[in-house]
Formats: structure tokens, sequence, C-alpha cells
């Protein structure tokens, strides 16, 4: 995809939304050439203002943030986001889903995958997976994984997640163990 483009999301976490849960977050992304070169995410209940331009570094509330470390996986909390509108994704999500658990310290599942990014970027969680979610909802939460020298891949360790929504991100270690998990057979029912 050439050309430059906006990714926004105005309301990430809606139905977190209609039920006053203030995992809300609003997501703008400046894409060039197909990848995001500028993007902010604020978390708008919770005051947090994420915002980063490729080259120039990511800031929280306007304090510059440090590089990711390589990450520990057997200390690592990792977000994620169940396939809930892609009921059929259930199997492929679930294997992965089960891995992460024995793998990883713990998981974390908030509703809204730009401040699951985000907060990934800034070191809150040590990674993120999600299967199917739009441009919108992870642009700008990506570009700043990537500015704070995280990975960001597709389930299969490839560059198509901004089409596929098939995210996996995190500091080097841990974005390999995803990629691992994410290499496992579907669970079949």
């Amino acid at each position: 995809m050439s050309g430059t483009r906006w990714a926004v999301d105005p309301l990430d976490g809606t139905r977190n939304f209609t039920r006053a849960l203030p995992v809300v977050g609003v997501s703008v992304a400046l894409l060039d050439g197909g990848r995001p070169v500028v993007g902010v995410v604020i978390g708008p209940w919770l005051n947090i203002e994420f915002a980063v331009q490729r080259g120039r570094g990511a800031t929280l509330n306007g304090q510059r943030l440090p590089p990711l470390g390589p990450g520990d996986p057997t200390s690592a909390i990792v977000a994620t986001g169940f396939p809930f509108r892609r009921k059929d994704r259930i199997g492929r999500y679930m294997p992965v889903l089960r891995g992460a658990l024995s793998r990883f310290e713990d998981l974390r599942r908030a509703g809204a995958a730009s401040l699951d990014l985000a907060w990934t970027a800034c070191g809150t969680f040590d990674g993120f997976f999600e299967l199917g979610l739009g441009t919108w909802d992870v642009a700008a939460g990506a570009a700043l994984v990537l500015e704070l020298g995280g990975r960001v891949s597709d389930w299969s360790g490839g560059d198509g997640w901004l089409e596929s929504g098939d995210i996996l991100a995190a500091p080097p270690a841990i974005h390999e163990v995803l990629l691992e998990l994410a290499a496992r057979r579907p669970f079949e029912e």
C-alpha cells in the first residue's frame, strides 16, 4: 500500500465505554507507504497521552520513554484481546492463549487494543497479541512499540499486520515466544 493516509479510531474500547469502564482510547496515526510514521494514543478517562514520530522517539504525557529491553518471558505480563466479533477465529486463538498462560507469568485483557499496544511500548505490559483488528486499532500503538525497539508482526512473523489485524507486538525475546505460540496447530473442537 503506497501513499499517505490516516488511520483514526475515535473510540477504541466501545464496549468499555458503554459500561463506563475507563479503559477507552482515541488512536490517530499517519501511515506513509503502508507503515505508521506518526501516532497518538490518548486514554481520555485515564489522563494519559502517548505520542510518537518515527525516528524521533516516543513520549508519555510529554515525558520521553526509554527504549524497550529484550524482555524476559518468564516474568512477562502479556495483554491480549479475544476474537469476540469473529467467533470463527476462536480455534486459531485458543492454542496461543493456552500456550501464553503456560509460558508467561500472567495475561491481561483490557479491551482497547490501542492502549494495550501503548502500554506494551512503555513496559506496563510485556507484549500483546490479538486477531482480526482494524488498521485504526493498531497503527498508532504499533508505531510506539516499533519506535522503542520492539517488534511487531502478523501471526506468521510477516509484515501484514496492518492489513490482517492479526498482531504480535513485544520486546524481542517475548516476540519470539509469541511467534512460537502462533505457529501452533489450531485448536480442534
